[in-house]
């Protein structure tokens, strides 16, 4: 299953660009594509209002941001390295917390068992802050995890 905004249900459903609505370490995001390009600013209040967008409009707000010169991204604040344990784990935890937004979660169970594809996504995690590889692992096993419970 080709995971994208454009496809049908429950494929579209899971797009980082879909309207979940979530909260991760206090902060509240509308999709996780709006705390995916957050990731590129510095300032935390930025952060926040960048967390807030949806869709194209995330996406299109982190657009010209060049973190990939440093392979920096930032959190709260703090820095942290593109190709770090701490990083993914940060994309754990806010996957996680994304898996239990209602709609989220039942799309995610409604794939099973498909394999989770993403063939527009970017696989250089030199340039994306989420390669289609991590994308489509943590959900496969967030599905497995609501599957179980």
């Amino acid at each position: 299953m080709d995971i994208g905004s454009k496809n049908s249900y429950p494929a579209n459903s899971l797009s980082n660009f879909t309207y979940h609505p979530f909260t991760f370490d206090g902060i509240y995001c509308n999709s996780m594509e709006g705390f995916l390009q957050s990731l590129k600013f510095k300032n935390p209040e930025m952060q926040k209002e960048i967390c807030k967008l949806i869709g194209l409009n995330a996406k299109n707000r982190g657009r010209k941001k060049k973190w990939w010169r440093t392979q920096t991204l930032y959190w709260k604040g703090k820095e942290i390295n593109r190709h770090s344990d701490e990083y993914q784990e940060l994309l754990n935890r806010a996957y996680f917390e994304l898996s239990k937004s209602s709609g989220f979660g039942a799309a995610l169970v409604m794939s099973y068992p498909a394999i989770l594809t993403h063939k527009i996504g970017n696989k250089d995690s030199h340039r994306t802050v989420l390669t289609s590889s991590e994308f489509c692992s943590r959900l496969t096993k967030l599905r497995q995890i609501l599957i179980e419970e």
